[in-house]
């Protein structure tokens, strides 16, 4: 018997949990699973990364994230500080 979970995994539910708890200054979430909410992509930009390697960044994306990550099947993840994203910015 199918149950409906109590609130649907989707982009806004992500990005809203991903820039309170990291206080990210741009956050880009999008559904790779054609409205499903089983796959998503991420672009999270935030000053708590500074100093992190990019290992120490995703696991605290995946931290927050623990939840959500547990009930769908698929998650990528880029992750930079606000500098290394406006570098990447002014680059073609």
């Amino acid at each position: 018997q199918f149950v409906a979970t109590a609130m649907a995994i989707t982009e806004e539910s992500i990005r809203r949990k991903l820039v309170d708890a990291l206080k990210a200054t741009h956050c880009e979430v999008i559904d790779t699973s054609n409205g499903c909410g089983q796959g998503f992509d991420a672009i999270i930009v935030s000053p708590e990364f500074e100093g992190k390697k990019v290992l120490e960044k995703h696991r605290m994306v995946n931290d927050v994230l623990a939840d959500e990550l547990s009930k769908i099947h698929s998650f990528s993840q880029k992750s930079y500080t606000p500098a290394q994203w406006e570098a990447k910015q002014a680059t073609p």
